[in-house]
Formats: structure tokens, sequence, C-alpha cells
């Protein structure tokens, strides 16, 4: 339990889907508020939708948590499991009067909301059911539970990041908290959740902020603490539209796929919709340092991949290269690749520095790296094929003999390149294009002098002999 005092929040997704973009930031919202309030961060899975609710978007969930780093505190809750406990607190409300059974049949609302319709108001339940004592026998209709919510002045959220806003309690109906099959619904359970996970702080996406209003007054009829809230704009494309799939609305797991870092990951989703200054690169322990309601802004964030890839550039060149040639080989697994030999590890880690420096994702440094997994003899692609022209393998057939006795290293293979081009009166360019056809299979790749000695004096004078005699 939590200490007297202490922040508490929580991420509640619905396992209907994986995690995307959005709810992604919203866990990273609430790890970094209780990690900077020196809070609990909780998780709970709100599968009380049981048709649409599915293992693997649990574990999709989970996995795309941990992957993100954002590891929540205590044990996962499952919403659905607690099912019992959402009745226990209805029998409260229906024994202090607050809520009550409307045994209204689901063919006098259906008519109620045509007539409604037809006269131009609200489609809203007319409360037919709120104070009414039976003269006869109860109709043979299962009831639903209403909550008895106030009918007049107004509900009052005081929202961090919204400001004060207020629903008039005219319009907001009697809603339901516990079906004509004993099932809860969803406005019942994330009040009564809340509640007893200590929640203080609740952050969310702002199409809830509606609900923020009929869960108040579930916490009002109980006469519980109120939560903060801080109701989040919701993200938009580049072009202002909603986010969605179009615009490359993709689960968390694909974004580790297609080769960013988690730490980059993390400081995309913090920016946006919060700044701090002028600051655009932020590690997590200055989030964690900086992070506030305050500086999150009302206005819809942009999804924006080119600073996406320009922030996963920057967090892979400033990477360890084992831990980057760790990530690179784990990616390479999902890929359904074979694992590398123990000379392709360490050519991996010795081209490293090259390879982050040319690339802005392990997807991109994985092609870039191709050149490792090769085997001998290499089939260029259509634009090497070109670069190795008649003249050019006769040319890499002396080039490889100039070369045999080169100490190997990148910058003494290039001296001695150069010294060839010259001794040739070719260009370097004319040397090199051929020579790196030659090594890779195509036209462009790392600093082709780096390649040679990542490869290795035997495998790189094997690659140029087999095109020179091609």
């Amino acid at each position: 339990m939590p200490a007297p005092g202490q922040i508490v929040t929580r991420f509640a997704p619905s396992p209907t889907g994986f995690l995307h973009i959005g709810g992604a930031r919203t866990a990273l919202f609430n790890w970094l508020y209780a990690k900077r309030m020196g809070g609990i961060f909780r998780l709970r899975i709100e599968d009380t939708d049981r048709a649409r609710s599915t293992p693997e978007a649990i574990e999709a969930i989970l996995e795309g948590l941990d992957w993100l780093g954002l590891q929540h505190d205590d044990e996962v809750v499952y919403q659905f499991a607690r099912a019992a406990r959402h009745r226990e607190v209805v029998d409260e409300l229906l024994a202090k009067g607050a809520a009550y059974k409307c045994y209204a049949s689901q063919e006098e609302l259906e008519a109620m909301r045509a007539e409604q319709k037809a006269a131009g108001k609200p489609m809203r339940y007319d409360g037919r059911w709120r104070d009414r004592v039976p003269d006869g026998p109860l109709p043979n209709v299962p009831p639903v539970i209403r909550l008895k919510a106030p009918q007049t002045g107004e509900t009052i959220i005081d929202d961090q990041v919204q400001g004060e806003v207020k629903f008039r309690n005219d319009v907001l109906d009697d809603f339901i908290l516990l079906r004509s099959d004993g099932n809860p619904t969803y406005m019942l359970s994330v009040v009564v959740d809340d509640y007893d996970m200590g929640v203080t702080h609740i952050i969310r996406g702002d199409d809830h902020l509606t609900n923020a209003a009929r869960q108040r007054q579930i916490i009002d009829a109980m006469g519980w603490p109120k939560p903060v809230y801080a109701h989040l704009p919701l993200m938009h494309g580049e072009d202002g539209a909603k986010l969605s799939k179009r615009h490359g609305a993709l689960g968390i797991h694909e974004y580790q796929n297609l080769g960013y870092l988690p730490e980059a990951m993390r400081n995309y989703l913090l920016r946006l919709g919060w700044s701090h200054g002028d600051d655009e690169t932020i590690s997590t322990a200055q989030a964690i340092d900086w992070f506030n309601l305050e500086s999150i802004g009302r206005s819809p964030a942009r999804v924006d991949f080119k600073k996406l890839n320009n922030l996963n550039g920057h967090y892979m060149r400033a990477a360890d290269d084992g831990e980057l040639a760790v990530a690179a080989q784990q990616l390479i697994g999902r890929m359904g690749r074979p694992p590398l030999t123990a000379t392709q590890e360490a050519q991996l880690l010795k081209a490293m520095p090259s390879l982050k420096d040319r690339a802005k994702t392990l997807v991109e440094l994985i092609d870039n790296m191709s050149f490792i997994f090769v085997e001998r003899p290499l089939t260029p692609d259509e634009k090497a094929l070109k670069a190795l022209s008649e003249d050019a393998r006769a040319r890499l057939k002396r080039l490889g003999a100039a070369l045999a006795d080169v100490p190997w290293t990148a910058p003494e293979i290039e001296a001695a390149v150069r010294t060839f081009a010259e001794a040739e009166q070719a260009k370097l360019g004319d040397v090199a294009q051929p020579l790196r056809a030659a090594l890779t299979g195509r036209t462009v790749s790392p600093p082709v002098f780096d390649v040679m000695a990542t490869l290795g004096r035997e495998e790189a004078l094997a690659r140029i002999a087999d095109q020179a005699a091609a």
C-alpha cells in the first residue's frame, strides 16, 4: 500500500489491440510523474470487454512496456477478476439511495429514444424508474442498476492540463452501473479500481474527459477522495488530422522491429505534447528530474517521423558499440535471419563506429552491414555490375597484387589505394567504386577502407580476386 500522501499513478489499457503510440505516451507520462514525485506507477489491464480482449494483446502490451523500460510497481491488476468487488460497491450505492433498479425493457428504451430524436431532443435516459415505487408486481425484466446522478448544478473537473471544465448535470443522465446480466460497466469498474489501488493522479487522453464527469459523480456518491486529473490532448498526424493507421499509427512493438532504440522512443514520446524550453534531446534521467504536469500543452501533438529518425540517429551515435551490436543481433533474430558466427560478431563490433555514424535506425545499420553476411562469390546488384566493367576488373587484379603486403588497417589501406590510383593515373573514385562493388556487391556502403579493415586481409583480397577473375 502507498504511504500516506504518496503519489500513485496508473496506466490502464484495454487489451483489444496492440499498445499504440498514444497509449505508450500516456504510460510514459504516468511513469515519469510517479518517478519524479517519488511515487508508485501501477498497471491495470481493463479486460472487461471479454469478446474483444485477447491474451495476445495483453502480451503485446506487457512486452511493449518492457521494451520501453516502463516497469510498473506491484502486481498487474486485471479488471475482470475484480467484478465481485465492483458489485459490492453497487450494493453500497443502493443501500445509500444513490443508485436504483431500472426495469425498463429494451423496447421501452428504443421507443423513448425514437421519441426524443423526433422531438429534436438529446437522446438520454429519462429517469422513468428513478423515484418510482412499484404499485404492483415488478416487470418480468432483469433490471439494470443506475446511478442516481444529480440533476441540477454542475460537475466540475479541475484538470491540470485542460483547466476548469464544467458539465451541466441536467445533461448527464442516470447511467448504468450494473448490466442486467450482473456485469459491471466500465464506468463503475474504473472508479472502484482507482480507489482500491490508491490512485491519486489520473493522467490519460482527453477522450476520457466526459467520462471524468460521470466517474466523479460515483466518487462523490461514495464519499471517496477526488483524484487529480490531467487529460492529455490526442495525437494528430503530420497533416493535422486525427492520428490513424494511414499516418503510421503502429503498435509499439512495430517501432522496435523498425529499428528504433527504446531511449530514443522515450525521448520522442516525451516531446509529443510536453516541453522543457527549447530542449529536444532529453535523457531519461533529465526527463525524470524535469517532468511536471504544468508543461503539458493543450494543443494536439503532431507525429513527426523525421524527428523520430533524427533522434534515433543521435542515440545510436551515442550508444555503446557493444550494446548496439547486441541490439542489432536481437533484431536480426526477430527478422528470422540466422545468428551471426563468432567471426561475424567480431566484424560487426569492429565496424560499429563506422556503421552507427551512417544509420538512423538499426534496420539501416543491419542493411549497411550486409557486406559481412554475404558469401563468396558475391553476386553484385545491377548498379555494382555497371561499376565492374572489363577495365575495372583488370584494374582490380592489379590492385589486389598491390595490396598483398600492406599493413591491414583502414589508414594504411587508404594510403596504398591512393598510391595505386596515382600510379594508374586514375581518380581515387574510379578505383574506389569498383573496389566497393567487388567487396560488398553494391555501390553504396560504409567507407570502403573501413569495410576492408573489417573483413580482414584474407577475405577482402579473396573478394577482389573473385571479381577480377569474373
